[in-house]
């Protein structure tokens, strides 16, 4: 299974609007370099499929991904499992439980987006990640 990334983006702070970026560093048990997650243990990185913001309407950042993916099915896949994006390896934690957040987007979607709305990982090995990047499943731990 391969994917590629295809927007990027950290939030400099906690309700902060989300920024694009062309690249971001990834550091290894820490987090994207610049982003409000930075040193988080689990929830380091969050990874949402473009064909599920498609098929829900919204736009690549709203429901504030750090990465935007195409090509990969993420969700339920299983905690452990570690995926390269570039040069980073990253960890799945888990799936990403909808928050109250998205009924704010839009009343119902979190809901409607249960059991699609992508997942969280962890850096294991520190890299950039670039807009472009493929994604390949390394293993499962």
């Amino acid at each position: 299974m391969m994917g590629n990334v295809v927007n990027l983006f950290i939030k400099p702070a906690r309700k902060q609007p989300m920024l694009p970026v062309a690249d971001v560093s990834a550091v290894e048990g820490r987090g994207l370099t610049g982003d409000a997650s930075f040193g988080s243990s689990k929830r380091q990185v969050l990874m949402v499929e473009s064909e599920v913001l498609g098929r829900h309407a919204l736009l690549p950042g709203s429901v504030r991904e750090n990465i935007t993916t195409s090509g990969i099915r993420l969700s339920g896949v299983p905690a452990g499992t570690r995926l390269r994006l570039g040069q980073t390896v990253l960890e799945v934690t888990g799936d990403c439980t909808p928050c109250s957040f998205m009924d704010t987007l839009r009343p119902g979607l979190q809901e409607r987006i249960a059991g699609e709305r992508g997942l969280v990982a962890r850096v294991i090995t520190s890299g950039t990640i670039r807009v472009g990047d493929l994604i390949t499943i390394e293993d499962r731990s």
